[in-house]
């Protein structure tokens, strides 16, 4: 299994309706592919803060690498990943990205 874990650090101009409106695309995908097992998305719960501006995130597992890959390549992903982008306190510097082999 691999686990896509994605944290974004939202531009002050994003309110909660458009981040769970964005999360709500996200979950969507889910039944178009089936390599994805399960996808959570929300706001950091951190006791630790430390997120250095990174309040939100998700996690997405999938089946195996080729299962990432066509989410990857899907184009409702990507049409929702340039919509992440515009809303990231710049750009893709304003998200980042770690998949993990499970």
């Amino acid at each position: 299994m691999i686990r896509h874990i994605v944290l974004i650090k939202f531009r002050r101009e994003v309110d909660d309706a458009a981040i769970t409106a964005l999360f709500t695309e996200l979950r969507a995908i889910q039944s178009q592919l089936p390599g994805i097992l399960s996808i959570t998305s929300g706001r950091s719960e951190s006791p630790e803060k430390m997120e250095r501006g990174h309040k939100h995130g998700f996690v997405a597992d999938f089946t195996d690498w080729e299962a990432l890959q066509a989410y990857q390549d899907h184009p409702d992903h990507q049409r929702l990943g340039a919509k992440l982008v515009a809303a990231a306190v710049g750009g893709k510097d304003g998200i980042l990205c770690f998949d993990l082999p499970v």
